[in-house]
């Protein structure tokens, strides 16, 4: 029997959404291919929150020897060696991108190493190979990429989080500016390995959309760590001299470092694919446009992940991709609830957040009460560092169902998956405080709180 296409199902990016649409469509019984240009993985895991969360780990260590002291432990003077963890990250990256590829074949996907441009709904160009192939389906999975403002003069003397990983040498200096996840993990970061850190953001407070208090605590906390932490503020210019870089700041201040990275978002990585010249229908910022399935405007072809810039994080790729492939190859249309997502921001200290904020809970619901704690962590108690854990329960005042949960301290992170669980089934207050503490944890403070909280001018007034 003559087939009508080269296969049933081409990809257009091997990150983690597509990676996961390709095996279980695979599984399914389709003839897949997935073209990646770069390396098998995606952003995550070769440039993204693997590394970085590799990296965040590296920095722990200067506060865990000063720690140690309060313990009795007498830590002989530390070093630090860049090399080294860049060499052993490396060494981890390759593993995890050897994994996925085992993966991809096991599954009988055909892997293409080459560049992919659609010509038209069902043909795909492959660059670097110089031949067109043929599918009956089409998914788009190319991610994001790192935004960097050309209308900055010198611009190109900046770097990404990209680069970030493959510095040959750790700056003595370095300003970042962005206020966002990458921003805010990075400083932590690079202050932590010893790097004089300067962050820069343009608004009055980092990390947009999260809860204010969250944000609030964040930026005390950070300063504390000795991030130099400056807001309404912004590079005008940056100016190579010799081996250093001079960034005038918009109110003219010239400032001289080693190095300026650059993380003020990402932007849907989708030019030059041929997507609008296939009738892909896109949005102003270059997403993919696409409807509760992941199809676009063309039937036939599908995008899922970053590139359709609904909710960029790994999770939600992998989860768009599976369910792609659950819709068009399982015959089971499935949708997936970007309603409630647990998520966690590797600041330092981190952040764990599930739900509405308090700001979104008043604007939607009749009444809200609020239970917010503030303490020490135990660990420090011995240490005298000054550090604050943060933990905020956001409910429903006429069903006590809770809305959303907000932490900031160490564990918060791993924390917040357990909470996202109950957020998703919709807890109320009563079964959080139902729910018998773990004694000693700083986790028994979400099923202790008893006192609402009440802004300072409503308790006058009371």
């Amino acid at each position: 029997m003559t087939r009508k296409y080269d296969y049933d199902l081409f990809v257009i990016g091997a990150g983690s959404g597509g990676v996961r649409a390709s095996r279980i469509a695979a599984n399914y019984g389709a003839r897949v291919a997935v073209a990646e240009e770069y390396r098998v993985g995606g952003t995550c895991v070769i440039r993204g929150c693997v590394p970085k969360k590799l990296f965040v780990y590296a920095s722990h260590f200067s506060e865990e020897f000063e720690d140690a002291a309060g313990y009795g432990w007498t830590v002989e003077p530390a070093s630090f060696d860049w090399k080294t963890l860049i060499a052993n990250k490396d060494k981890e990256i390759d593993r995890l991108n050897g994994i996925y590829i085992r993966n991809l074949e096991r599954s009988g996907v055909e892997i293409i190493a080459s560049r992919a441009v659609m010509k038209d709904a069902h043909t795909v160009h492959l660059v670097g190979e110089r031949r067109d192939v043929t599918a009956d389906k089409i998914l788009v999975a190319t991610g994001a990429t790192p935004f960097k403002p050309h209308t900055v003069p010198g611009i190109e003397h900046a770097i990404t989080s990209n680069e970030a990983f493959h510095l040959e040498e750790l700056p003595r200096r370095m300003i970042i500016v962005g206020g966002g996840y990458i921003a805010v993990e990075f400083a932590g970061i690079f202050n932590g390995l010893g790097v004089e850190t300067m962050l820069t953001y343009r608004q009055d407070k980092i990390l947009r959309g999260f809860d204010e208090d969250i944000r609030d605590g964040l930026m005390v906390e950070i300063r504390k760590k000795g991030v130099d932490l400056r807001t309404h503020t912004d590079i005008a210019a940056i100016e190579r001299r010799g081996g250093k870089y001079l960034a005038t700041m918009r109110d003219g201040a010239v400032i001289e470092t080693d190095l300026i990275m650059y993380a003020t978002g990402r932007v849907p990585n989708s030019e030059g694919l041929g997507l609008e010249e296939a009738g892909v229908r896109m949005k102003k910022n270059g997403a993919v446009e696409v409807d509760a399935l992941s199809q676009t405007s063309v039937p036939n072809i599908y995008a899922v992940g970053d590139v359709t810039d609904r909710v960029a994080l790994t999770p939600i790729a992998i989860r768009e991709g599976h369910a792609f492939a659950e819709t068009v190859f399982n015959g089971n249309p499935t949708a997936v609830d970007h309603s409630i997502i647990p998520t966690a921001v590797f600041s330092q200290p981190e952040i764990g957040t599930v739900g509405l904020t308090e700001h979104e809970a008043r604007e939607r619901f009749e009444a809200v009460d609020i239970y917010k704690t503030s303490f020490r962590p135990m660990k420090h108690t011995m240490t005298g560092r000054d550090e604050k854990t943060f933990m905020k329960l956001v409910v429903d005042a006429r069903t006590d169902r809770v809305l959303g949960v907000h932490m900031m301290g160490p564990g918060s992170g791993e924390l917040v998956q357990t909470v996202g669980i109950a957020v998703t089934l919709g807890a109320t207050k009563k079964q959080f405080d139902a729910t018998v503490a773990v004694h000693p944890t700083a986790a028994e403070e979400l099923v202790t709180l008893r006192e609402k909280w009440q802004p300072a001018a409503a308790k006058a007034a009371d």
